[in-house]
């Protein structure tokens, strides 16, 4: 793996550039000391892992990793221990508490490769049938059920998750909450709606009944989803 290291302390990067050279897999191609100048390492290409500080001028690692469409498999480093939900939400390979120490350095790289080598895709399998998912809600990490969400509802910058009788108000995108959810049992349906299909009492024009907290609703299904939507039920149709 072509790896860079993006953090602004001189000695932080001195360790991690001594580590990564007891690791013949991963080859260091270059290194930052902000957002902009790892910007530019990356639209060069070739990098496969980016080891990433949170705290650093202009732009915080994690806004930074927040901007990218298409980042590479990050590994986030930082001395600060309430970072580590942003490093879940963004689905970072690990996050490393400064100061590093060899045998986590060695764990959180041994799980890159075999993300990167595609041993991942196993895992992908497995979260494919994983049953629920932890979100930042009241500061602190909230257990959501699969099977307990009937739908979720988009609000700008927060999503609320309807339960079959309870909410759950997290600070995230629909897109990247959408990344997290089984496709088998979740379909977005608009812009603003993730049903789960496994509490839709009915569809009919363009809007879904579901039951929620002993109420029927009625969710709406945007124009760009309904062919999609139609066509996954129609497949299961007896």
């Amino acid at each position: 793996m072509n790896a860079i290291i993006v953090d602004d302390e001189p000695l932080a990067q001195e360790v991690l550039e001594t580590f990564i050279s007891q690791v013949p897999e991963v080859q260091l191609v270059g290194k930052a000391a902000n957002a902009v100048e790892a910007n530019t390492l990356l639209q060069a290409g070739n990098v496969d892992l980016m080891f990433l500080d949170v705290q650093m001028p202009m732009l915080s690692g994690i806004d930074f990793l927040r901007s990218l469409d298409k980042p590479p498999l990050t590994i986030l480093t930082t001395a600060f221990s309430e970072f580590a939900v942003d490093a879940f939400n963004l689905n970072a390979v690990d996050y490393l508490m400064k100061p590093i120490a060899l045998d986590r350095f060695m764990k959180a790289v041994n799980k890159a490769q075999q993300l990167h080598t595609g041993a991942g895709e196993a895992d992908a399998a497995v979260d494919e049938e994983r049953e629920y998912i932890f979100v930042k809600a009241d500061k602190k990490l909230v257990r959501v059920d699969f099977d307990d969400v009937v739908y979720i509802e988009g609000l700008k910058d927060y999503v609320i998750i309807r339960n079959r009788s309870s909410r759950v108000i997290t600070l995230q995108t629909m897109k990247s909450l959408e990344e997290k959810l089984p496709s088998s049992k979740f379909r977005r349906v608009h812009r603003s709606y993730i049903v789960n299909l496994e509490h839709v009492r009915a569809v009919e024009g363009n809007s879904i009944e579901v039951m929620q907290d002993g109420k029927l609703k009625h969710i709406a299904i945007g124009k760009i989803y309904k062919d999609a939507l139609l066509e996954h039920i129609n497949s299961l149709k007896l």
